[in-house]
């Protein structure tokens, strides 16, 4: 099993930064893809971004320029770095793994709060 413990959240203004980080503990040698979905308010879960083992990075379309995933597998965490917030921002952040196991297995994380005040 894994175990993801997420970080960073908080309340910024509109225009403002914020980078999260989450950390995995467990059966890491198991991972391979991580990445980030957030949930604003009254929305579905969506996804923000994902990368791979060999850090290739995917993003949701709309966010590409403002929003950067990174990861370091030799401290098993993977980083959300967010610039030009917007209150649209504003949601559930969680993070995710992707574990092979006998099957793939997705674990997540408790998610950390963003709120982005205009």
């Amino acid at each position: 099993q894994v175990q993801l413990v997420e970080s960073g959240g908080g309340l910024v203004q509109a225009g403002g930064s914020l980078r999260l980080s989450c950390a995995a503990s467990g059966n890491i040698s198991s991972i391979t893809d991580m990445g980030w979905y957030r949930q604003a308010p009254g929305k579905q879960h969506d996804l923000v971004a994902f990368i791979t083992r060999g850090g290739t990075t995917i993003y949701t379309d709309s966010l590409k320029g403002r929003f950067t995933i990174s990861r370091d597998n030799a401290k098993n965490t993977v980083y959300l770095q967010m610039n030009t917030l917007e209150p649209e921002d504003t949601g559930l952040y969680s993070c995710y793994a992707d574990v092979i196991q006998t099957r793939m297995v997705r674990s997540w994380g408790q998610g950390t709060q963003v709120t982005v005040s205009s």
